[in-house]
């Protein structure tokens, strides 16, 4: 009795270019971009949650919103985040191309650790830290 396998994927011939790999690094590279946009939009609410506070501070003692003070805490760290967000993207962008050519050229080699993601989770758990210290301390 002859068993029946399945069709096994083609494999590509040797100096054809295998696109899984473009896809992949296509695929990091849109992970990439979902992480700068991700930054922007909580840099974009951490701004403006200073001006909520604001705001609500004004309707509580019913004074003038622009006599309340600004939050400059909020405002400068959230358009902080925002400008991560860019460079996270501005990087990404630059990260990809250089990969694509690498690979395309075949010059690029595995096991690379991605730079890019070390610092970006270095300069967040910093900031994290920061946010930790500087809400233990004033409240």
């Amino acid at each position: 009795m002859e068993r029946l396998s399945e069709p096994q994927p083609e494999q590509p011939q040797p100096g054809e270019k295998d696109p899984r790999v473009y896809f992949a690094a296509e695929r990091t590279f849109l992970a990439w971009i979902r992480t700068g946009l991700g930054l922007m939009g909580v840099g974009f609410a951490v701004a403006r949650f200073g001006l909520f506070l604001r705001e609500l501070q004004a309707t509580d003692s019913h004074t003038p919103p622009h006599a309340t003070g600004t939050n400059g805490l909020s405002l400068w760290s959230g358009v902080a985040i925002v400008l991560l967000g860019v460079v996270v993207n501005v990087s990404a962008v630059a990260n990809y191309i250089q990969i694509v050519r690498e690979l395309h050229s075949g010059r690029w080699l595995p096991g690379h650790i991605s730079k890019n993601a070390v610092l970006l989770a270095s300069l967040l758990a910093a900031v994290g830290l920061a946010m930790a210290l500087y809400l233990a301390l004033v409240h």
